[in-house]
């Protein structure tokens, strides 16, 4: 079953709770659909990233879902920047959020590797929560 921009937006904010976001970030995202991304933990919002909007933009012109966070990472195989989404099919809702300990959970990504595009995929993450930020754990 397909859903509204609303009932993803709404899901994502369900997410962000459960991943224990620093609230604000959590009401911009509510308020002005401001998309944060995180580095060690550490938020910042993704409109200072021209790049970040960019592909944002285009994921959720293309798979029609709705982009709630963002993971920054360099691993050994690339840079990269992880896009937490709620995907447009509600069947798949259950899946988009596990928790696996109390401060980590598996979550619906698209992977974007800066260094090798080919190697940019949509998985399944697992990120670690901490003082109201996450980072990609696995």
């Amino acid at each position: 079953m397909e859903s509204t921009l609303e009932e993803r937006k709404k899901e994502a904010i369900k997410c962000l709770k459960q991943l224990n976001i620093y609230k604000p970030y959590i009401e911009g995202f509510e308020k002005e659909n401001d998309v944060c991304y995180f580095e060690r933990f550490a938020g910042y919002w993704a409109y200072q990233e021209p790049d970040l909007i960019a592909k944002i933009e285009e994921l959720e012109k293309e798979y029609n879902l709705t982009v709630y966070a963002i993971t920054h990472e360099v691993f050994e195989f690339g840079d990269c920047y992880s896009f937490l989404y709620i995907p447009n099919n509600k069947e798949d809702w259950e899946y988009v959020i596990e928790r696996t300990s109390p401060n980590s959970h598996y979550v619906f990504a698209y992977v974007w590797n800066l260094d090798d595009d080919y190697c940019s995929e949509f998985g399944t993450i697992s990120v670690q929560s901490f003082g109201g930020g996450i980072r990609r754990n696995g």
